[in-house]
């Protein structure tokens, strides 16, 4: 069966790329006396840039279009590292492997790790789609808090979900982190980040409660993705995130017919993937239960529009 591109979700969603936040703090030139820092993805610049104001200059690593998973830094950027005063690293997979290369590259930089204080959920393992799957319990809280060393310092640790950023509370305690950082770095500014900082809380405690008002009316809590990059929205907003990927690779064949039949059985009609993969598996599938793609990126670089859009999309969906 064909696929669907006109859908009112993939209309909706084409607004990802061109709006922008109306609350943002307005962009202020570069001044030689910023502080410059460095950062992972995108949704962190959107953070920083959020609380720094246009104080802040900020070095992203994986631009746009490019996946933290298998990322390598290029030489010049390694250089840049050499003019930040801080590096804020999220627990990304190509961290595990970059991060003692990124500390030696200015042993001066601090490093700051924002996944503290936050509860990690586990990542996708092998692909078991059974009725377990389903219930929210698979979703809960595994563990105590992880320390630093043991998320950032083991490499090709992949037992737990690195994508906390989709998670609005999530976001709280990433931005109130990345504004002691930015405070401590530049005392004198303290309290213009401070400001900027509740601007961005409040818009955050906004976009909540939008999520929770677009997802009032749905009739299933269960949502098909490629890649699993909404757990922790999932844990929020009490959704269960389906994914077609597991343990970082596509389906066998036989995998694949488990979760077309899953697929219809649970009513599912829109598979969501991202543009930074390959979309053949997601696309079989549509075709399969008569469904259609959608994409949608958890790494754009406005957070808050993006947010909203992929709820709305979710909320449609369900």
């Amino acid at each position: 069966m064909s696929h669907k591109p006109n859908t009112p979700i993939t209309l909706t969603l084409i607004g990802i790329l061109t709006i922008t936040s109306c609350t943002a703090p307005p962009k202020v030139q570069s001044s030689p006396d910023n502080i410059t820092v460095t950062v992972s993805i995108l949704p962190e610049k959107y953070f920083v840039e959020r609380i720094g104001g246009g104080l802040v200059d900020v070095n992203v690593m994986v631009g746009p279009g490019e996946s933290p998973h298998s990322y390598e830094p290029k030489a010049s950027q390694m250089t840049a590292l050499a003019r930040s005063s801080a590096y804020f690293a999220i627990g990304v997979e190509f961290e595990d492997a970059w991060m003692d290369r990124i500390a030696s590259a200015n042993p001066d930089m601090p490093i700051i790790d924002l996944t503290g204080g936050i509860e990690f959920i586990e990542g996708a393992g092998d692909h078991d789609h059974d009725e377990d799957n389903f219930d929210e319990s698979s979703n809960e809280e595994h563990g105590d808090e992880h320390e630093e060393e043991e998320h950032l310092d083991e490499p090709g640790h992949q037992e737990m979900d690195p994508h906390i950023w989709t998670s609005p509370a999530n976001a709280v305690i990433i931005s109130e982190k990345i504004y002691e950082t930015l405070a401590n770095l530049d005392p004198e500014n303290a309290d213009q980040f401070e400001i900027n900082l509740k601007q961005l809380l409040a818009d955050i405690a906004a976009l909540q409660a939008d999520i929770n008002e677009a997802l009032a009316a749905r009739s299933s809590d269960q949502f098909m993705v490629f890649h699993p990059a909404w757990g922790y929205f999932a844990e929020e907003f009490g959704l269960v995130q389906i994914p077609i990927e597991a343990g970082g690779s596509e389906p066998s064949a036989g995998e694949l017919a488990e979760i077309i039949t899953e697929a219809k059985e649970t009513n599912i009609s829109v598979i969501f993937a991202q543009p930074e993969f390959s979309t053949r598996s997601a696309d079989f599938i549509a075709e399969e239960i008569g469904g259609s793609v959608i994409l949608v990126s958890p790494l754009a670089e406005d957070w808050l529009d993006n947010m909203r859009l992929v709820a709305q999309a979710f909320a449609e969906a369900l």
